[in-house]
């Protein structure tokens, strides 16, 4: 590899991009292999690093850096975006920092060992322990295995984010946090670092965003610390129909020696009230798919900047309004290009995969870097914790210690960031949490059917887990009896089946169906995106090309406006048998607008697997009349339709009276064979 890998700047979102310069590329090597060459970010278990070398615990980093000459004045930080696990980073021979954590990103100002103009040599010394069960690790697989390693990974290990040298002020904003909950103003805080910090006058400036150049001025505290408000005299929100962002330039300092960072921010405020979730006031409800940010050659690392910002297009051309990035500090161009589309983002850390005091405390200590480097971001709506009790030993309904650690994390995260719902343990056995989410995997429709059915009426709270080949489970939502049964958003945050591809797409139909049949839950989240080495669960395979969907178009399921059948499919290719003589289905609407809508169900039979075309075709049956209102799922109407005479396809659409098609579906008319139900679980 010639050319330098991810060479744009790596802070859209913080921009010092006038003054910065990029070390990835090639770096010596060491390890107990011998000496080698890699190519930083990739991690070194990767084909892209030109090692490829796994389970190897330790190797140094070396190379050459030269400042550039026009830095005189300026301090200079050296930053990496991630290592894993511990990274010790010295040069020309002198310490300069010692970083521990795999995701989180971290800096150090180098400005005493760096001359403008002058060469020195970067070495940065990297542990990454093969047993990773006490460290925050995610789904790198880990030796002793996890107790989750059907679901595991190649490890990441080594650099895996940019690494870069930034020119700042003399005195320079090291920290900044903006919010713009109030949807009028922007609140802010932040720290200043530098020769002189105490005292130091900050100006606050919009430069893009608002015509009317708004601005303030603030001086730092004894401690360097700075808070401020800036209020906005015409206020535009954020939202993913209109993802406004603002451009705010901090300015520390003056003359040529002065710091400036534009930070990127929204206006957007996201609450929950009752068991709704609302953004700016308006309800709405979570349609996201899960993505694990994983790639064939480049591991956790994207192999180029499209690639990475491909995926969330990819997600809004299936309908999705939420990605949930899974156990992964996703790189900042990526929530950058987030913001800018109005992409919704559940945000989480990766989670250790035993539980002891020291693993909750090094899994508490990525909170406050993860809100710290990515708060700002308006498009992240959701902080999750916990996933499925890995780090507790899947044992919080039996553990006072282990729910205690929940609690904590919570609280934690909690007295950091109070401006988003919190999920402590996503899945299950619920302790304190601002969402009621739950992951539930079954290849039965009839019992997935009846299973949400009750779970959304309040008849049940539990729901089969099978957490092994031959080890089901029964998982409830809640993981205390305090807990209250009613009150707190209900989100499925994890769900899909089948084998085939044909057959998730089956049941991608059917489940989400039924999901959206019940207005009391708040959201649901596919599982998932893309494949992962041998997780075969994607919509798009690792290479992100679509997979074969027998004719269904997902963004058709995940529309604003959806159509409900009163039909139990039988298996995939076959919802129901061949009618011989005219029948009746029971159609219903799901609509998630801002305004009631009216119009008729109408049908049409065409041959099988054909995609749902552009243009309906002439409807051999039309409905009466329907009025759906929002997030209230309308009565049912009764469309007859004569037999097909043959296998076929029954095109079901809604039409309002001006001829617009508001909603799509299908159902497949075929012989019925005996299903042959396979087991197994995707992703937790």
């Amino acid at each position: 590899m010639t050319a330098v890998p991810k060479h744009e700047y790596p802070r859209p979102d913080r921009d010092r991009s006038d003054r910065w310069l990029t070390l990835n590329g090639i770096w010596d090597f060491d390890s107990e292999d011998g000496a080698a060459e890699i190519v930083v970010p990739f991690a070194w278990e990767t084909p892209a690093s030109g090692v490829g070398r796994t389970w190897l615990e330790h190797a140094r980093y070396r190379r050459t850096v030269t400042v550039p000459t026009e830095w005189t004045d300026a301090r200079i930080a050296l930053c990496f975006g991630a290592v894993h696990h511990r990274a010790v980073v010295s040069i020309d021979g002198v310490p300069v920092g010692e970083h521990v954590g795999g995701s989180t990103s971290f800096e150090f100002d180098v400005t005493d060992r760096l001359s403008p103009g002058v060469s020195a040599e970067v070495v940065v010394e990297v542990e990454a322990p093969a047993d990773k069960r006490a460290i925050a690790h995610g789904k790198q697989r880990s030796i002793p295995r996890d107790d989750y390693d059907g679901v595991s990974f190649t490890p990441t290990s080594g650099i895996w984010q940019s690494v870069w040298l930034e020119a700042r002020g003399r005195d320079y904003l090291a920290t900044v946090a903006v919010r713009g909950d109030s949807l009028e103003a922007f609140e802010f805080e932040g720290r200043v670092a530098g020769d002189a910090p105490a005292g130091a006058e900050v100006r606050v400036r919009v430069v893009e965003g608002s015509e009317a150049g708004e601005q303030v001025a603030l001086v730092a505290d004894a401690d360097g610390q700075v808070r401020g408000r800036l209020a906005l005299v015409e206020p535009r929100t954020w939202s993913p129909d209109h993802p406004h962002l603002y451009r705010l330039e901090f300015e520390t300092g003056s003359g040529a020696s002065a710091d400036r960072v534009i930070v990127v921010a929204g206006l957007r405020r996201i609450e929950t009230r009752g068991e709704q979730l609302f953004l700016n006031g308006e309800r709405f409800v979570v349609r996201g798919v899960l993505d694990q940010g994983y790639w064939p050659e480049t591991g956790l690392t994207a192999p180029d900047d499209a690639t990475l910002l491909r995926d969330l297009d990819l997600a809004r051309a299936l309908g999705y309004n939420l990605v949930r990035k899974h156990l992964k500090f996703e790189e900042p161009r990526w929530l950058d290009r987030a913001d800018r589309m109005g992409m919704l983002v559940w945000a989480e850390p990766a989670c250790p995969s035993r539980f002891s005091a020291a693993a909750a405390a090094a899994f508490e200590a990525q909170l406050a870097p993860m809100v710290e480097r990515d708060g700002n971001h308006p498009s992240i709506v959701i902080w999750g914790l916990y996933n499925e009790e890995w780090g507790l030993d899947w044992d919080i309904p039996g553990s006072p210690e282990r729910a205690a650690a929940a609690v904590q994390a919570y609280d934690a995260m909690r007295a950091i960031d109070s401006s988003r719902p919190i999920v402590e343990n996503s899945g299950w056995a619920h302790v304190r949490t601002d969402l009621v989410d739950w992951h539930y995997y079954d290849e039965d429709p009839a019992a997935w059917a009846a299973n949400v059915a009750a779970l959304a009426a309040g008849e049940r709270e539990d729901f089969p887990v099978k957490l092994g080949p031959d080890f089901i489970v029964d998982k409830s939502f809640y993981g205390s009896a305090d807990f209250p049964r009613r009150g707190v958003p209900i989100v499925n945050s994890e769900y899909g089946a089948g084998f085939t591809s044909l057959e998730r797409a089956w049941h991608l139909r059917w489940q989400t169906q039924e999901l959206r049949r019940h207005d009391r839950f708040a959201g649901y989240v596919y599982t998932e995106l893309a494949d992962v080495e041998h997780e075969m669960a994607g919509l798009f395979d690792a290479e992100r090309r679509p997979k074969d969907w027998g004719g269904l178009d997902p963004a058709h399921v995940n529309a604003d406006t959806v159509l409900v059948v009163d039909v139990v499919p039988r298996c995939a290719g076959a919802d129901i048998e061949v009618p011989t003589e005219p029948c009746e289905l029971v159609v219903r609407v799901s609509h998630h607008g801002r305004e009631a809508i009216t119009g008729t169900v109408r049908a049409a039979w065409t041959s099988a697997g054909r995609p749902f075309p552009s243009t309906p075709p002439t409807a051999a049956s039309v409905s009466n009349a329907l009025e759906a209102s929002p997030f209230i799922l309308s009565p049912g109407v009764s469309v007859a339709v004569p037999p097909p005479g043959r296998p076929a396809r029954l095109l079901l659409w809604l039409e309002d009276a001006d001829g617009q098609v508001l909603a799509r579906t299908f159902v497949d008319a075929a012989p019925i064979e005996p299903p042959n139900r396979r087991g197994g679980r995707p992703p937790g």
